[in-house]
């Protein structure tokens, strides 16, 4: 027994010592970032791969403020984000609960389509993007950021196989009672569904936050550039010359921390709701 326990020990210390170090490998880029963020152009192009600020300064972020649009692309990253994730959510919600209950020709040709969308690479889209955002008049414009992708494909998917595993006799009931389809699916349906709902929040809001591909063919004006346009142009040189790796790297932290918070705030009620989903099941 001693013999079993001292090498379930052992394993257990080994299991823990490999986690350990492969949350480090993964952490250190942040930690890094943070570091640079606060040091001076020259010690942190000396020294780019050290975790300790020698000296502790705020220039960087002082320069963020005061030699950049960071706060036009926040805002304009915040409204945009903010539309996507909600629209994402209703209109992907509609779609995967018309697909799983509702019985009408070309069902199964619409899924399947939607299911062949998710093999298309992205790229290949950026010309049509473009041409059909140029001739409906809407190129360098909020519409063009926001409609294009207002709804996905993965969105339609994961909400529809989570339909599918609802009760249906729950529907039936409402039906029963004269709830209409949009009433079952509003007032029924739709709040059974809060685990596959905030997983979908959670998708949509780091994706469109972190959006830049769809950026580069929607918008040239510099007043609709988002957070990860903005980066990508002082990345680019906007500002000058020289590395500035505090001024950008503190950009990239500001611009990390809104979906860090999102996703720990999400998480907790994602974990909950699934408990809840799995005790009513």
């Amino acid at each position: 027994m001693r013999k079993d326990n001292a090498r379930s020990l052992a394993s257990t210390f080994t299991g823990y010592c490999i986690l350990i170090f492969f949350a480090l490998v993964f952490l250190y880029p942040f930690v890094i970032q943070i570091a640079a963020s606060f040091k001076t152009e020259s010690d942190a192009a000396a020294h780019p791969l050290s975790p300790i600020p020698d000296p502790v300064t705020m220039s960087g972020y002082e320069k963020v403020f005061l030699s950049t649009d960071l706060p036009l692309w926040l805002g304009n990253s915040l409204l945009v984000t903010v539309v996507i994730t909600v629209g994402r959510v209703l209109l992907d919600s509609m779609a995967g609960y018309a697909l799983a209950r509702l019985r009408f020709p070309g069902r199964r040709a619409i899924f399947s389509t939607i299911v062949a969308m998710l093999a298309v690479p992205g790229v290949v889209l950026f010309i049509p993007k473009f041409l059909v955002l140029n001739q409906f008049g809407i190129y360098d414009s909020y519409t063009a950021l926001i409609l294009p992708v207002i709804a996905d494909a993965a969105g339609v998917f994961i909400m529809k196989q989570f339909f599918e595993s609802l009760p249906v006799s729950v529907e039936e009931a409402a039906k029963v009672d004269g709830a209409g389809v949009f009433r079952t699916y509003w007032s029924i349906v739709l709040p059974m569904a809060r685990p596959a709902l905030l997983t979908l929040t959670i998708i949509s809001f780091q994706g469109s936050w972190n959006e830049f591909a769809h950026t580069l063919v929607a918008v040239q004006n510099p007043e609709l550039f988002t957070l990860p346009r903005g980066l990508a142009d002082l990345v680019s040189g906007s500002l000058g010359k020289g590395t500035q790796y505090p001024l950008k790297l503190g950009a990239a932290l500001m611009a990390t921390i809104p979906v860090a918070v999102v996703f720990v705030i999400f998480q907790r009620y994602f974990v909950r709701g699934a408990n809840e989903g799995s005790d009513k099941g």
